[in-house]
């Protein structure tokens, strides 16, 4: 009994909760006529499609910047990064491959310019970075209609101009990731391709914070009057902290495209943030401290829950409410985990 308080206590109580309801959701499946292994099949999609824009908030809540509700500005990198690869007309792995090499370009240029503003506002970075992620997908919906793209696939048809809400990316690199050594289990596919894709990332991050920038980062984060007394330049550590955070979430966003199998625009990005912080903070982490078991965690039990309460929900009521169950669910958890957060702040 001791040991199970223990496990409860280290483990924290919520997180029990929403482990034992999603395995009770699993449990469930032959109950209700649904498939176990394409129940699976779609959280482990779901888990490679979000899990780098999970990752993508650890540098900046790792540095002391906070959770990172700018996010969205890593997402428009992206996006840059997909338009610019089907307006260039690169297909399959190399259409992949360039969106992903532009994106970090557009990361690395907007991560800059968004670190250096969060270093002239310390202490109210997430209110600063809301801002800024809700702003830039306001801005980017006027570029949108302006750029000068001409690929017939992506602007509106009969003479419009600018870019259509949503962009297909079949016959250019959708899938690609998922389809890539993807094996069937009684009749599903795994997405083997998305989820290494995410782990290798997920290594590369580790490996990075085990470095000597990467320490010098977690020194900034945790105490940042030690860091500035041993030589680390708190301000650089912050920026570059802030550059890969957002050249994550650019990378994130195209891993989201190739599976979900289309690009959205104008106010597309506008919450990404908010799914991406509600998954990391249901995996444990806080708003200085974050690791790879929190996005892990995270990670699985949001999206686990995600797609496992429509397909039970459906099952027994008879009737395809998959979206409206879905957005309950969601902004449940979202709220949740925000406002377990603001009660430890207080």
């Amino acid at each position: 009994m001791e040991q199970i308080k223990r496990f409860i206590a280290d483990f924290g109580l919520p997180r029990v909760i929403i482990a034992v309801y999603l395995l009770g959701l699993f449990l469930m499946t032959p109950m209700v006529d649904v498939s176990l292994w394409g129940a699976l099949s779609d959280v482990f999609t779901r888990i490679g499609m979000n899990g780098i824009m999970v990752l993508a908030l650890i540098p900046m809540i790792q540095s002391g910047c906070g959770l990172n509700f700018g996010l969205s500005l890593g997402v428009i990198a992206g996006l840059l990064g997909a338009t610019f690869s089907i307006e260039m007309g690169y297909v399959g792995v190399w259409g992949f491959i360039f969106a992903i090499l532009v994106s970090q370009v557009f990361g690395a240029i907007f991560g800059f310019g968004y670190g250096t503003l969060l270093n002239c506002v310390k202490g109210g970075e997430m209110m600063i970075a809301t801002y800024v992620g809700f702003s830039s997908v306001m801005i980017m919906s006027i570029a949108w209609l302006v750029l000068p793209y001409k690929s017939p696939v992506m602007i509106w048809g009969y003479g419009g101009e600018g870019l259509r809400t949503t962009i297909s990316v079949e016959g250019f690199w959708r899938h690609i990731l998922d389809d890539f050594l993807s094996f069937p289990i009684a009749g599903y596919r795994f997405p083997t391709g998305a989820i290494l894709f995410f782990i290798l990332v997920s290594f590369v991050i580790w490996a990075f914070f085990h470095l000597k920038t990467g320490t010098a980062m977690t020194a900034v984060g945790s105490n940042p009057i030690y860091a500035r007394a041993s030589g680390i330049s708190v301000n650089r550590m912050r920026i570059i902290s802030v550059i890969i955070s957002t050249m994550l979430g650019a990378m994130g966003i195209i891993v989201y495209q190739q599976s979900f199998g289309f690009i959205q625009l104008y106010d597309g990005p506008l919450y990404m943030a908010f799914p991406a912080v509600a998954a990391i903070l249901i995996g444990g982490a806080g708003v200085n401290k974050a690791s790879l078991t929190n996005v892990f965690l995270g990670v699985t039990l949001y999206q686990g829950i995600l797609t496992m309460t429509p397909l039970i929900f459906n099952a027994v009521l008879k009737l395809d409410m998959s979206d409206v169950i879905r957005i309950i669910v969601s902004n449940g958890m979202i709220l949740y985990a925000l406002t377990r957060k603001m009660k430890v702040l207080k």
